[in-house]
Order: C-alpha cells, then structure tokens, then sequence
C-alpha cells in the first residue's frame, strides 16, 4: 500500500494509479472515502471491500466543468451556483436511472478529478459499521485490500458526511443532513 499527503507533489501519482484501475482512500472536503476511477469495474472492487450492498449506489466526484460538458446528466443550473461545496446531488441520468454526484470544496481532489477524470467515493467503513477518520486506523483495517491512502495533513477535521438531496424529483428531497445547509434547494 503507497501512502501520500493530500498537497500537489502527490497529485500525479495519485491521478495515474486511479487511471491504472487503483482503489484506495482519499479525504474529500467532508471525510475519508474509498475511491477509485468512475467505472464498472471499479465500482465492482468497492462494494467488494466494503462488503456493501449492490442495491446501495456510490457517490461520484467531478468538478462542474465535466458535468456541464458530458451530457450525461440532467443538472440543475441552481447547482452550478452553489458548488463547490459539501452537497451531493441525486441527478436525473439521461439513459435513466440517477447518479449521486459532487464537486468537492477541496483543492486537492478538484485537481484530481481534473487529472484522472470523475472517481467514486463512499465512507471509509464496511457497510453497516462507523466510518473512520483517521488514516492510522484506516490503513490497519484495509491493510491488503487497498492500492493506497492519501493522509490528511491535519487530522481530525471535518467528520461529517455531505448533505444529500435528491434533486432527480420535484420538489427537492433531503435524504441525509450532514455539513450543507441545503435550505435553498428545499422550497
């Protein structure tokens, strides 16, 4: 397991071992989550070492550049004025179905997504249990089972999770309260 710090002289290691099909964990602007390329098979790789439930979606992380070119999703343009920020949106998916996405506040995962394109991201956690927040922990638990870890490089900051809102309905509906105060979406 390489381990790296969330500042620029790890960004292209981290965007080639993401492109390389790597699964580790990485701090967004809320908490820890296991990432990895936005893809099948990655995805496949997650619910693995998470021991999650398939019927339970993951969250993408992209910058709004992306979403607004790919013409894959259904965006409300409110979004665009409050990203980036700790808020997930429930999009519409234009061959159906919904994808919950975010464009993270933080530098160093905005650089990121920029470099290896959009990853998943879920809690840092198997399915049912806490999640962790301290890269010590983490990488005791998953030892084996990860590709790498990107530390913080001050612990012990925010532990809360996004905000969630389904944005795939009309009116809005919040599904989880966390460090967004989505009020503006909820009318």
């Amino acid at each position: 397991m390489e381990i790296f710090y969330n500042d620029v002289s790890s960004l292209e290691a981290v965007a080639a071992l993401l492109k390389n099909g790597c699964t580790g964990v990485i701090p967004a602007d809320t908490i820890y989550g296991i990432s990895a390329l936005a893809c099948q098979s990655t995805a496949e790789r997650i619910y693995e070492i998470k021991k999650r439930p398939a019927n339970k979606s993951l969250i993408m992380l992209s910058d709004a550049d992306y979403l607004r070119n790919c013409g894959l999703y259904d965006v409300p343009a409110v979004l665009y004025d409050l990203w980036p920020c700790s808020l997930t949106a429930v999009l519409s998916c234009r061959d159906g179905g919904t994808q919950a996405v975010r464009v993270p506040s933080d530098d160093f995962i905005l650089a990121l997504v920029r470099q290896s394109g959009p990853i998943w991201s879920t809690s840092v956690n198997v399915s049912g249990r806490p999640c962790m927040n301290h890269a010590d922990e983490i990488i005791e638990a998953f030892a084996g089972e990860l590709d790498f870890v990107v530390r913080k490089r001050a612990e012990g900051a925010s532990s809360v999770p996004s905000t969630l809102v389904d944005c795939s309905v009309k009116p809005y509906r919040l599904l989880r309260q966390g460090s967004y105060d989505a009020s503006v979406l909820l009318y």
